[in-house]
């Protein structure tokens, strides 16, 4: 399933953002150091460090050519990979960033964060076209469903809220965690929603009514990241607990389980974000032990 390939050291502090490209072999980090990192998954080596940053960074997103990021601050950057510059910085936040999608069909982007409010920004200029109060503390993560009709916000007085996407109305309000919910992700053909919680649960929402299916003691501490493969029915979770675990998207069987513990190598501290490579070829995690490791899909 996934074994440890690589371990790429280099940052001095803890990191919490990782981000792709669409060029498979580069991907970039950030967290409490200076800058960002560009590393390559060809050479499984340190490329350069490809912008400095004035704050830590919470969040990465890249979206055509774009490296979008989410700074404590509450400011965001967008760095531009092709003219390798920085061509926009929004003061867009009064409080720290930890999340920024991107929503294709309407050219627009979301950024979120510690003080609850989701802006709406555009693609064409970084103008606001409008602002909601989502909730009156933090909103952690954002999730688009496939079909780009809905989103749904994850936050931390323990409610996932539905948005329609159309005009940012509020549809329903999901009550099922007892904690903040820290991660959400809808299944690559939209048929369900999962929310990871610092209550350690995955909780799975059937759409179209958001209805629950199924509760999972998933893992031990608060549940980071929820990540699903590119191309196979598998979705991957990371956690407080210094674990990543490898379930089945269909019926949510326990595949794998990455961790020091169970194979004598992985993080020694909290794993703060996971992502694939685009061709599914590999999973990377990183997090408060400053390292970031490379895992192997084998078929």
């Amino acid at each position: 399933m996934l074994k440890h390939l690589k371990t790429l050291s280099g940052h001095q502090n803890p990191v919490y953002a990782l981000a792709t490209s669409d060029h498979n072999e580069t991907f970039f980090s950030a967290g409490n150091d200076k800058g960002i990192v560009e590393w390559s998954l060809e050479t499984m080596a340190f490329v350069k460090v490809k912008m400095p940053v004035q704050s830590s960074v919470y969040y990465l997103h890249y979206n055509n050519n774009l490296l979008f990021i989410g700074e404590r601050s509450g400011a965001f950057s967008v760095y531009d990979l092709k003219a390798e510059k920085v061509v926009a910085r929004i003061n867009a936040h009064t409080k720290p960033i930890f999340n920024i999608q991107t929503i294709k069909s309407k050219n627009e982007l979301l950024t979120t964060g510690e003080d609850g409010s989701v802006a709406v920004w555009s693609l064409h200029d970084y103008s606001e076209i409008y602002r909601f109060q989502a909730a009156y503390d933090t909103v952690r993560a954002i999730a688009i469903s496939p079909d780009e009709t809905e989103i749904a916000l994850g936050c931390k007085d323990h409610l996932i809220k539905i948005y329609h996407l159309a005009d940012y109305s509020l549809k329903q309000n999901l009550e099922g965690h007892s904690l903040p919910v820290t991660s959400l992700a809808y299944h690559p053909t939209g048929k369900y929603l999962i929310s990871g919680s610092r209550d350690a649960q995955l909780k799975i929402w059937n759409l179209p009514g958001y209805d629950l299916r199924e509760t999972i003691p998933a893992h031990l501490f608060t549940v980071y990241n929820i990540a699903f493969h590119p191309t196979l029915p598998y979705f991957a979770t990371s956690s407080q607990d210094k674990s990543i675990k490898l379930w089945d998207a269909e019926n949510f069987k326990l595949y794998k389980i990455l961790s020091l513990e169970k194979m004598g190598i992985g993080h020694t501290h909290s794993i703060n974000k996971i992502i694939w490579s685009n061709d599914g070829k590999f999973l990377i995690s990183t997090g408060d032990d400053r390292k970031v490791m490379v895992w192997e899909m084998e078929n």
